[in-house]
């Protein structure tokens, strides 16, 4: 349950991150809402997940998923960069995360 709730934490990462663009374009309540609630239920279920996975693990595969999902989220949603570079660094951080995984972390 833990890497559960560790990737749900990531992809709330990703919406807190995606929410301060829109913040930036369009200051209303409603965005800032979203944008505390995105980075507030991803510090729960980090907390959530830090209970049993060990704190580096944990921390690398957050930081790893928001990173990652924040520069996806750029390309598709706003057209940053898809250099061939851009994407095999992304790659890296996320095989990165997953190379954790199977060194041992519960």
């Amino acid at each position: 349950m833990s890497w559960f709730y560790l990737i749900l934490a990531g992809v709330f990462e990703m919406m807190g991150v995606f929410m301060i663009t829109k913040f930036n374009q369009a200051r209303n309540v409603r965005t800032f809402t979203v944008l505390i609630a995105g980075f507030g239920s991803s510090f729960l279920f980090l907390s959530l997940a830090m209970k049993t996975l060990p704190m580096g693990t944990a921390y690398a595969v957050w930081t790893g998923i928001g990173a990652s999902g924040g520069a996806i989220l750029g390309m598709i949603f706003y057209n940053e960069s898809r250099s061939l570079l851009r994407i095999l660094c992304i790659a890296l951080v996320l095989g990165s995360a997953v190379g954790l995984k199977l060194c041992g972390a519960e």
